[in-house]
């Protein structure tokens, strides 16, 4: 019985896209994978079936939409609408998830030669690579609200967000125009340099301008061992806070999903919202008009950030040369922040 591909991806304990790559020498593979593949290869006695591998080299007219927290509603509430935008515009979709262990540009490389895809969009997640890695892909691609380390914005990767430092700055604001000065933040974990450190950087800056003294004691990291930006993590945090008894009056939460753990904590230790504790989150998930009170937020513009990403992908398809577009978000004023004046 003669071998197939994927008699050699199971005896090697890889996929069959790279299988694939080792075959062809594709240069993104790791040299000793592909000596490993080469090996069962020629042990088996394995010859590629060349009509089947020129029917797959047929490029497709799929668009892939890789999500890196997949698991976050505020993404999962855009899945439907990045559908229909891409399929108004002649195009298959695609839905592939990206877990916290994987690295986003390695998973669309084998991706894109899995599936001959037309382009990318990174949704959402962190990205530190360089721009050489990112054009590795082949095809056109755009990271759309997938956060950057560092202060400046890379305008020479087609980008599609918002500024979250200058967002998450206005935020805190808007808890100092209250007459908050003792203002808890809930960030990222520690090594959260992309949006949590962007956000946090938000927050001092407009402590600062305020002249208001920062306070360490007040800015709360969530925990490493609980999935980032989660209710459970919001919870956890809000709860070792409150039993440190450090005096706050605001608690902001740099996510909707963080601020709706903190809610539980701060009800279960027997505070109200907002008469005791006001309440601030970031990212306008729909929920926050549903929980009590209802959840004073920053909304992101979702509905722009979906158009703008598939339209910057179908002019990069077609050749066109495009770079950011930076939005804002929208003060969504709630009942969960009261003012102490």
């Amino acid at each position: 019985m003669a071998v197939t591909i994927k008699d050699i991806a199971r005896i090697c304990g890889v996929g069959v896209s790279t299988v694939s790559r080792a075959i062809n020498n594709d240069p993104t593979i790791n040299v000793k994978t592909r000596d490993r593949v080469l090996k069962v290869v020629k042990e088996y006695n394995y010859i590629p079936n060349n009509s089947a591998r020129n029917l797959k080299m047929i490029e497709s007219n799929t668009v892939a939409l890789l999500v890196m927290g997949i698991e976050n509603i505020f993404f999962t509430s855009m899945f439907g609408s990045f559908q229909e935008q891409l399929e108004k515009n002649g195009y298959d979709f695609l839905l592939h998830a990206v877990s916290e262990n994987q690295d986003a540009v390695d998973v669309a490389v084998e991706l894109t030669m899995e599936k001959r895809l037309k382009g990318i969009i990174f949704l959402g997640g962190q990205m530190d690579h360089c721009k050489e890695k990112l054009e590795k892909l082949n095809v056109p691609y755009v990271l759309c609200t997938v956060a950057r380390e560092g202060e400046k914005f890379h305008a020479d990767l087609p980008t599609v967000s918002i500024d979250d430092k200058v967002e998450s700055q206005r935020a805190v604001e808007y808890l100092i125009s209250k007459g908050h000065k003792r203002i808890a933040v809930i960030t990222g974990n520690k090594n959260d340099f992309a949006v949590g450190g962007r956000r946090l950087s938000g927050y001092r800056h407009a402590l600062e301008d305020a002249n208001i003294p920062l306070d360490e004691s007040l800015i709360i990291h969530q925990k490493d061992e609980i999935p980032g930006y989660s209710p459970a993590n919001g919870y956890a945090v809000t709860k070792e806070l409150l039993a440190s008894h450090t005096e706050f009056t605001a608690l902001y939460c740099t996510s909707d999903l963080v601020a709706f753990g903190a809610y539980k904590a701060i009800y279960k230790a027997g505070f109200k919202i907002p008469e005791d504790i006001s309440v601030m989150g970031f990212d306008g998930i729909s929920l926050g008009e549903y929980m009590e009170p209802g959840l004073s937020t920053m909304v992101q513009p979702k509905q722009d950030l979906i158009t703008a990403s598939v339209k910057k992908l179908v002019k990069r398809i077609s050749g066109e040369d495009v770079t950011q577009d930076i939005y804002e978000a929208k003060l969504l004023e709630r009942a969960s922040v009261r003012p102490l004046r």
